[in-house]
């Protein structure tokens, strides 16, 4: 069943790459794109501020879908006051936007929980995902810890330490929860919740999502 997709976060590490696949799939897409930047043209662009409350709320209907992927790039303790000012900004703009329009399903891309550390980011993520299940709005929230991909694989020397963490009992379920993910098991989970929209509130966590079937080629 094809869908109609409202995107916002189109133009950064996932989203560029979402697009086209969804495309692909035979999904419509409209995103939220800032004048100048490079939006995949798979998608229908519209000129807007994702931090503005109602830059782009006309600009949603008909879709059915909406999937939120904005956020600080690179996150560090360091952008606690980015964290507020726009991952926390942008999705209270985006719930208010997909309410108004009707959208059914609100995909949001999240973070494992609990962690140890990065407490901010932690926090504004969960500030996140309560105001959409406030908004009544059927949801998918993806908590992955870290994604592996182009500009992001200094972690991957901390393969072999997972993977001892992952074999000893008392370690076994914080490692599998903070675990690394990799950006083609993101992309198919995204795929994956787009095409499977559940009728409530639903969690993709690190194993879920490492356990999804390969549906993108």
């Amino acid at each position: 069943m094809a869908h109609t997709i409202f995107v916002t976060g189109g133009t950064g590490y996932m989203g560029r790459r979402l697009i086209p696949m969804l495309a692909s799939r035979g999904h419509k897409i409209t995103a939220v794109a800032r004048q100048g930047s490079r939006l995949a043209p798979q998608a229908t662009a519209i000129i807007a501020n994702p931090l503005l409350h109602g830059s782009y709320t006309n600009a949603i209907p008909p879709a059915d879908t909406f999937v939120h992927l904005i956020g600080t790039p690179h996150p560090s303790p360091a952008k606690a006051k980015q964290f507020r000012e726009v991952d926390l900004v942008s999705v209270q703009v985006a719930i208010e936007a997909a309410r108004l329009a009707g959208v059914r399903h609100f995909i949001y891309l999240s973070v494992a929980q609990p962690a140890p550390i990065m407490k901010a980011f932690l926090a504004v993520r969960s500030e996140g995902e309560a105001l959409i299940r406030a908004s009544g709005i059927p949801a998918t929230f993806l908590r992955p810890w870290y994604v592996l991909g182009p500009g992001h694989r200094w972690p991957y020397f901390l393969l072999p330490f997972y993977w001892i963490c992952e074999h000893l009992p008392a370690t076994r379920e914080g490692a599998r929860r903070l675990g690394l993910v990799s950006l083609p098991q993101m992309i198919n989970a995204l795929v994956y919740s787009v095409e499977n929209p559940p009728n409530e509130t639903r969690i993709l966590n690190v194993p879920k999502i490492r356990g999804i079937p390969k549906i993108c080629r």
